[in-house]
Parts: C-alpha cells; sequence; structure tokens
C-alpha cells in the first residue's frame, strides 16, 4: 500500500466519523477541498467539486444545521440521519480512497466508512434523544452546538491532517464504546 492510499483512508475514515455528527457538512468540506484542489477525488466523484455540488451541499449543510436547534425536529431529522450517515459514509470513503481494488475499496467504504458513520450517528441520536427525555429538549441546541462543531473540526482535520484524524476517530469511537457499555449497565440494573 503506498503512502497516499493510506492517507486516502484516512481522509475517509475522518469524514466518515464527521457525517456521523453532521450528514452534508463533510460533504460539503470535501466539495470546497475538490473544488480548490486541496484534495483530488477518483475520477467518478470529481463531480462533488462542481460548482452546482459545492452550491446544493452549502444549501443542504445550512439547511441541516439550522434544522438540528428546533427541538423536536431535531429527534425526527435523527430518525433520517441514522441510515442517510450510513450511506453518506460510504459515498465519503468511496470518492476519496485511491489506488485499491473495487473490492477492497467497497468492503472499507461499508465498513469503515458506513459503519463509522452510522456508529457515531446512533450515538450522537442517543444522546440528543436522553437531552429531550431530560429536559424537555431545552438542552437540545447545546447538543446540536457540539455536534456541528465537532463535524467541523473532524472535517477540517481530515482534510488537512488525515493522520491525527484516524488518531482522533479511534478516540471517538473509544468513547461511544463505553457510552454505550454504561447505557448497558444502567439498562441491566433497572430490568
Amino acid at each position: 500500500m503506498t503512502p497516499e492510499t493510506i492517507i486516502s483512508i484516512c481522509l475517509g475514515i475522518g469524514l466518515s466519523a464527521s457525517v456521523g455528527f453532521r450528514v452534508f457538512l463533510p460533504l460539503f468540506a470535501l466539495s470546497l477541498a475538490s473544488y480548490f484542489d486541496i484534495w483530488q477525488l477518483n475520477e467518478s466523484w470529481e463531480w462533488v467539486g462542481s460548482v452546482p455540488a459545492l452550491v446544493a451541499l452549502g444549501v443542504a449543510t445550512l439547511v441541516e444545521i439550522c434544522a438540528y436547534f428546533i427541538p423536536y425536529v431535531d429527534n425526527l431529522l435523527d430518525s433520517i440521519a441514522i441510515p442517510l450517515a450510513g450511506i453518506a459514509g460510504t459515498a465519503v470513503m468511496l470518492s476519496t480512497v485511491a489506488d485499491l481494488s473495487p473490492l477492497v475499496t467497497w468492503s472499507l467504504a461499508i465498513i469503515a466508512g458506513g459503519g463509522t458513520a452510522a456508529a457515531i450517528a446512533g450515538t450522537s441520536s442517543a444522546t440528543r434523544l436522553t437531552s429531550t427525555a431530560t429536559t424537555g429538549g431545552v438542552a437540545n441546541p447545546v447538543v446540536s452546538v457540539i455536534e456541528t462543531g465537532s463535524s467541523v473540526v473532524m472535517s477540517i482535520i481530515s482534510i488537512f491532517l488525515p493522520l491525527l484524524a484516524i488518531v482522533l476517530v479511534i478516540g471517538i469511537l473509544v468513547i461511544v464504546l463505553k457510552l454505550f457499555g454504561k447505557l448497558k449497565k444502567k439498562k441491566q440494573k433497572i430490568e
């Protein structure tokens, strides 16, 4: 595996993690990176760096960010965001991975890209649902700010420092696993 391939995998996984927080923001960041020639996408994905894609993803990003500040609408969005995050995480990996066979590329895209995005989206959804249940939705905008900020930071780090992004993704996934472990223990105590 070449260094370029390793870096492209790290970029894809980092952006997939970012997709778990906000579906469109990392795609918009990738579009900007491609448009300004910061990152070269696979030939079949070069359209992502076009002006129409840039505008469409920019508008979708703004709508998504604003919608997450509306209590109860944010929970509705979460119900569709988890499957969308899996699809978007897969797409991000497909668009960034370089010099691998189609079998390896698709396997990485589905498992690492889609899996990472879906795991983080599921945790974000559970956090928001807990926030809604415990605060009546009053704290949901705070959760939204944290998620949006996390998506922005992960997107920027993924594009400019992909090797650091993979370290952060591992850290995020460790935190996710610990949270699920705590929730599972609480559920067992309740039953």
